[in-house]
């Protein structure tokens, strides 16, 4: 096998692209699988290995193929790897993975796992695992990338340390159940959700589902709105419905209408009823709407004002957490009623605009009269070119009556462009996978 590097660490690899000898697409890779080569359970994974001959032994990758289907390709048709892409070789058997009880994965049953270190200095949680060629060829797992909790200056407070240890420095012993979901929570409660999503998105549909119990409403929320359709609906279905709603509520209205267009219609609806009458109502406004216009992908609660509001109150409207940068960029100015669909629209005024005058001057005198609002019927082909012409982030939307209905911004429309795959590089890798290693 042609290769370089010869040792991966095995986090960098997920997403690669996998292609055949004449550079066709065959799937994505998603894990390794290792023979087990004792008795029990993980047995080669749980026993310390005193010798190379002892470490796990690497059979081959489970791809994903088009219509998420998982196959295995063995590493004897695996021709080169790299931190760009991975090349087979020969026929590929396109029947869906199935696990044999003498083989375990690495993604699926080894990350975030606990081991006991052997120098005596407690456990540790792996986070990655690296593989390495033999001069036979072979694959082996010859090192783990694991992280665990230490006292800060001996006070309460606790942070991560992680270290790279050979597979002979730690053991997995049968009692050593993977992190529990709790915990794996804890050690990741500073994460960017995108981040957070990318991990999920990694795991088998059981460990994700139990992630997603153990995160708070806004959390999980703010999770689903990072990942593919299909694991949020996976998610979404293994909660209470109760709970359901309650997540539906903390999403951004066009993304809750995104994932309860995924349901069927009794499931949206028995959803949309248990939701607050506000936020349902905000939903039920943007389902209305022909996929692929600016209705289906606007906010309909962006920032409005009189126009006799002042700088102060914009800026203080600006300024609250949860509003997202995009949507902070301009405030939108109308006559009463000022929630959607509001009075007759006015105009917008920039952020920077607002940081140019006093506070108490009136934002109706700083409109920007050249940009002119989109109807709520607009193609996703107009909106972008809208966007492009202007330099803009964020465009206000009327309807028929020039009442403003709500707001599309940059990252609505590039979502709507951009192909599925979107969080992956042109490399395979993806986007926002980082702290993983690569040697």
């Amino acid at each position: 096998m042609s290769t370089a590097p010869n040792k991966i660490f095995i986090a960098r690899l997920l997403g690669l692209e996998v292609f055949d000898p004449v550079g066709d697409r065959l799937g994505r890779l998603r894990d390794v699988v290792v023979l087990k080569r004792n008795s029990g359970a993980l047995a080669t994974v749980n026993t310390v290995a005193t010798a190379k001959n002892q470490e796990p032994i690497v059979v081959g990758i489970v791809i994903e193929v088009l219509g998420k289907k998982r196959i295995f390709v063995p590493m004897t048709r695996v021709t080169s790897i790299d931190a760009s892409q991975i090349i087979c070789t020969g026929l590929v058997n396109l029947r869906r993975f199935e696990q044999r009880g003498s083989e375990a994965l690495v993604v699926g049953e080894i990350f975030d796992r606990k081991v006991a270190l052997l120098d005596g200095s407690g456990q540790a949680i792996v986070e990655d695992v690296a593989m390495e060629q033999r001069k036979n060829g072979d694959w082996f797992l010859s090192e783990m990338f694991v992280s665990r909790a230490q006292e800060s200056g001996g006070l309460l407070r606790r942070r991560k340390a992680t270290l790279v240890i050979d597979w002979s420095e730690a053991t997995m012993s049968a009692g050593m159940e993977p992190q529990a979901a709790t915990a794996f929570v804890a050690n990741h409660e500073d994460a960017n959700p995108a981040d957070l999503a990318d991990a999920i998105h990694e795991m088998n549909d059981k460990r994700m589902v139990e992630i997603a119990h153990e995160l708070n409403d806004e959390r999980l929320a703010d999770v689903l709105q990072e990942l593919p359709e299909d694991d949020q609906v996976e998610i979404l279905s293994h909660l209470d419905v109760e709970r359901a709603a309650q997540v539906l509520e903390e999403m951004e209205a066009d993304d809750a209408a995104d994932l309860l267009n995924e349901l069927s219609d009794a499931q949206r609806e028995q959803l949309l009823l248990l939701m607050e009458p506000d936020e349902a109502e905000d939903v039920r406004r943007l389902l209305e709407y022909e996929e692929g216009t600016a209705g289906s992908l606007m906010n309909p609660v962006p920032i409005i004002l009189s126009p006799e509001a002042t700088v102060a109150e914009a800026l203080a409207h600006i300024r609250q957490e949860e509003i997202p940068p995009a949507m902070a960029a301009a405030v939108l100015i109308t006559r009463p009623p000022l929630e959607t669909p509001t009075g007759k629209y006015i105009g917008m005024v920039h952020m920077q605009q607002l940081l140019r005058y006093p506070p108490s001057e009136q934002v109706g005198n700083l409109i920007d009269s050249s940009i002119e609002p989109v109807s709520d019927m607009s193609s996703l082909e107009e909106l972008s070119r809208v966007l492009a012409t202007y330099d803009l982030t964020i465009l206000p939307v009327v309807n028929e009556l020039d009442r403003l209905v709500g707001a599309v911004t940059i990252d609505d429309v590039l979502d709507a462009l951009l192909p599925e795959d979107w969080r992956t590089n042109d490399d395979g890798t993806p986007i926002r996978k980082v702290g993983r290693r690569f040697e």
